[in-house]
């Protein structure tokens, strides 16, 4: 079938031939012989023998092509009627269809002409010329139409040959074209969807989503396409259909011809081949199709499956990077805290992996081509989420154990600190009496039946329980609280043995017992090396034996001496508890500190980018929000780069705890960093005045409301500012604790570190609040020094000394010292809406520190100093309020004259 569909020559069709087949010269009537033989006649036609050989021959190869090859192996009949023409036109007939005719042949009739001349010379011609026409078949000569229908029934011919048989000649053309037409249609419609067929099948696969989209669109709309084609096509076989039967329809009597029964049975084969090509393409379609949707499903489990699985990989990157167990209680708590927040974050991942492979299954289910490429990604997605899930009940576990553990040290560290302070608290006088030696003894009894909750169990079960989560420092910090307890036991068995020789003596006065010689007070005593908090008297002891008057541990003064050595090792542990409170302090107010200032730059300064909000922003804080927050961005990301992510400023502070002396080496190493603060600071003024511009809006309102604040966005504005002075007062509680003691020097530092920071950041909120100086302050140098002075001026001009008119009254200036200039402004304050005066600083004067000399005492007034000019042709007395601070202020000019001389040098 495909060989013949591809064929270039094609079989000869009316449409043709159309004009040779109007002129009628031959006709293909629908009449039949008795044994079935198609009739082809050639009715009276004047100018037959004019008729081109070629369209001769078209025409009778046209007609003897239409009947069925089993009617046409009968072999044709020809009729050939020339009642009104010659003989010659006789002869011309017989001798063009002899020559010409491309059927089988059956018999010929002749109709001879009517006319009895021409009868009678067609009879001898006839005869004469028979084997001339080369016609193996007979051809018979009919003088009428009656003699024709003794040889062929009156219902096989047309009306002209005197039958009944109805025939429309432009009807039959009609019918011709048409089914040709529709036999035409139906071939194209075949190749067409023979071609889809073949494209469909060699289309491959696309590898994304939208090109699986983009093929699957085209193709189903190239189907619906020729769906509609095929539709059409049998419709239009329907309506030919219907015309052909249309006689048989009009009238019950009539009857189609056996030519008009085989086109019907030509439609109707056709509309059948359609059917069937319909029935086929469909069931390939359907196929094709659902492999097509198999495909854009398979794609679009693939790009979930890609997006699912980066997100479960990120998620178990992030519960890997959770290695620390913590090292303290808080520290437990907050990893749990934080381990719980990636839980809850790894819920909408996970739900997303169960979900995709439960979709997995169901592709799988549904028969799904390309089965050995879903399941195992199913089976990933189920693995990770089981491993996540498992690694986190381990995590918990692990940090469980952690948090018990720490809270069992502490609660055995707090019974320590307890048990010192009871020790340090019994009083030495009253313990001397059988009654108050008897007290402290039950109190001492009492404090020690809370052992068993507060201490630590055997340290070998202690070991075997945690020993999954024993780091070495936490195996060194509860080997030290483990001595400790040791320690503290060892104290309290001392302390009980002395009371009960206390309570245990008579009660009577003590004996004076003159002291040996060897005992005298101007003597030496001898050298006693002991660790520090230890409750032994080696000496008295020692004394005791050669006297043999003092009763060893139960004489009152060696009670005195162990209570005084037992008071000073409890002032040292209360002093190092104050230092670990301060620290403690430092770590939590720190991490509240970075909340803060995370939920500052989220819950509002984020949100003024959000498109859901905007309208709610007030057009004076549009594109402002750097000057609402300033360098807040900056000041979060430097303590979440090492607080928030568990860094290197937290875990130093953390090492702190121990060792307090180490605390100040954490800001001294981030004194560069902390410079960040004063560049806050300077802004903090056109923050203060935009938030009062703005700070009633609605934005503001429903962002509170978001984070559920209790105070307004202003307050927490403040925070940087505050903890910067928190720093200084830890670290100046810090000092108090560690006088004289290691690390003191290095704490001193630090305190100075942030007081010059606190300094310089008073300082430049000053600098920014000068006005009417043309120049650029930043290109004097560094601002070193700024007050307010009482300034006399003393100026030469030419020969003449001008003394200002009130000499004696002081102009007030606020100077600024910088390393290039010195500034004289006048200092003025104004009110702002109600709210508290604002400072400002009008520029009048400037003097450059390189033109400029100092006279550092003024007869008079130790406050007072002088600064002149060009050769003291401009003097300047300036007054501070205390010695102090002109000192101060001599002391920085001359550091700047000096370095300006060695420069110069």
């Amino acid at each position: 079938t495909d060989e013949i569909m591809q064929q270039e020559i094609r079989p000869l069709v009316a449409v043709d031939i159309i004009e040779q087949l109007h002129r009628q010269f031959a006709i293909l009537s629908g009449g039949r012989g008795k044994d079935g033989a198609p009739i082809i006649t050639f009715p009276e036609f004047a100018g037959f023998s004019d008729i081109p050989d070629e369209d001769f021959l078209n025409v009778v190869t046209y007609l003897t092509s239409i009947p069925s090859l089993e009617a046409a192996s009968i072999g044709f009949i020809i009729i050939i009627d020339r009642r009104r023409d010659k003989w010659s036109a006789v002869k011309a007939s017989l001798t063009r269809i002899a020559g010409a005719f491309p059927g089988n042949l059956q018999l010929v009739f002749v109709l001879r002409p009517s006319r009895f001349i021409q009868r009678t010379i067609a009879d001898i011609g006839i005869k004469l010329y028979r084997d001339d026409f080369k016609m193996k078949v007979p051809i018979i000569m009919l003088n009428s139409v009656s003699d024709l229908h003794g040889y062929i029934d009156k219902s096989q011919l047309t009306r002209e040959l005197g039958g009944t048989l109805e025939y429309g000649h432009s009807q039959w053309i009609h019918h011709r074209t048409a089914i040709e037409n529709f036999a035409m249609t139906v071939k194209t419609i075949a190749q067409m969807l023979q071609t889809f067929g073949t494209d469909l099948a060699e289309t491959e696969l696309p590898n994304d989503v939208q090109c699986t989209e983009d093929l699957l669109s085209a193709h189903t709309d190239h189907h619906s396409k020729l769906k509609d084609e095929l539709k059409l096509a049998v419709k239009q076989g329907a309506t030919l259909l219907t015309c052909i039967r249309e006689p048989v329809t009009r009238s019950a009597n009539c009857k189609l011809s056996p030519d008009e029964l085989e086109n019907v049975a030509t439609v109707e084969r056709l509309l059948a081949q359609l059917d069937e090509t319909e029935k086929a393409f469909d069931q390939f379609w359907t196929k094709h199709h659902l492999k097509l949707e198999q495909c854009l499903q398979l794609r679009h489990f693939e790009h979930d499956f890609r997006e699912v699985k980066l997100a479960l990989d990120n998620l178990m990157e992030a519960q890997a990077g959770f290695a620390d167990i913590g090292d303290s209680v808080t520290r437990v708590e907050h990893l749990l805290k934080e381990q719980k927040q990636l839980e809850e974050k790894g819920q909408e991942p996970l739900e997303k992996a169960q979900s995709l492979a439960l979709h997995g299954e169901q592709l799988i289910q549904n028969n799904h081509y390309a089965v050995d490429s879903i399941r195992p990604k199913c089976v990933e997605l189920r693995r990770i989420c089981d491993d996540f899930t498992n690694e986190t009940k381990k995590k918990y576990d692990i940090l469980g154990k952690s948090l018990e553990l720490h809270k069992q040290l502490d609660k055995a560290s707090q019974w320590c600190e307890a048990g010192i302070y009871l020790l340090a608290s019994q009083a030495v006088d009253k313990c001397q009496s059988q009654e108050g030696a008897e007290t402290a003894l039950v109190e001492i009894e009492k404090f020690l039946v809370t052992a068993k909750e507060h201490q630590l169990s055997n340290p070998k079960e202690f070991y075997n329980q945690f020993d999954m989560i024993l780091t070495p420092e936490i195996k060194a910090n509860a080997q030290r609280i483990l001595q400790k307890l040791e320690d503290v036991q060892e104290m309290f068995d001392k302390r009980q043995v002395s009371l009960k020789k206390l309570a245990a003596k008579q009660t009577r006065p003590v004996q004076p017992v003159a002291p040996h010689p060897e005992s005298s007070p101007k003597r030496a005593s001898p050298k006693i090396t002991r660790p520090a908090g230890s409750l032994q008297c080696e000496a008295l002891s020692a004394r005791s034996r050669h006297s043999g008057a003092l009763n060893n541990a139960a004489h009152p003064l060696c009670q005195l001496v162990l209570h005084l050595s037992s008071h000073r090792s409890v002032l040292y542990a209360t002093s190092q508890l104050q230092l670990t409170h301060i620290i403690n302090e430092l770590i939590e107010t720190e991490r509240v500190y970075v909340e803060e200032l995370q939920s500052i730059i989220e819950g509002y300064a984020s949100e003024m980018d959000n498109p859901n909000l905007v309208h709610l922003i007030p057009s004076a804080l549009q594109n402002k929000k750097e000057i609402l927050f300033g360098n807040l961005p900056e000041i979060y990301e430097f303590h979440n780069r090492h607080v928030g992510t568990g860094g290197i400023f937290l875990k130093e502070i953390e090492n702190c705890i121990e060792n307090p002396e180490l605390l100040a080496r954490c800001f001294l190493k981030r004194k560069e960093d902390l410079q960040i603060y004063e560049k806050y600071c300077q802004n903090k003024p056109r923050s203060e005045a935009l938030w009062r511009q703005c700070g009633d809006s609605i934005f503001f309102q429903e962002c509170q409301r978001k984070l559920d604040h209790k105070l307004s966005l202003d307050a927490y504005l403040l925070k940087p500012v505050q903890r910067i002075t928190k720093y200084q007062l830890l670290l100046k509680e810090m000092l108090k604790c560690s006088k004289n003691s290691e690390g003191t020097a290095e704490l001193e530092e630090a305190l100075a570190t942030v007081l010059d920071i606190i300094k310089a950041v008073n300082d430049s909120m000053h600098q920014i609040a000068i006005t009417g100086y043309e120049g650029d302050v930043s290109e004097l140098g560094k601002l070193l020094m700024q007050g307010s002075f009482n300034v006399w001026t003393d100026h030469k001009k030419g020969h003449n000394k001008v003394k200002d008119l009130a000499r004696f009254k002081p102009m007030q200036r606020h100077l600024f010292l910088y390393t290039k200039m010195l500034l004289f402004c006048k200092k003025r304050e104004e009110n702002t809406d109600g709210h508290e005066k604002t400072a400002s600083y009008s520029f009048k004067n400037s003097l450059k520190m390189s033109t400029v000399g100092i006279t550092e005492n003024v007869k008079g007034d130790n406050k007072k100093f002088e600064i002149w000019y060009n050769g003291r042709e401009e003097v300047y007395i300036i007054q501070a309020s205390s010695v102090e601070l002109k000192n101060t202020w001599i002391s920085e000019i001359r550091k700047v004259l000096t370095g300006q001389l060695e420069a110069c040098r």
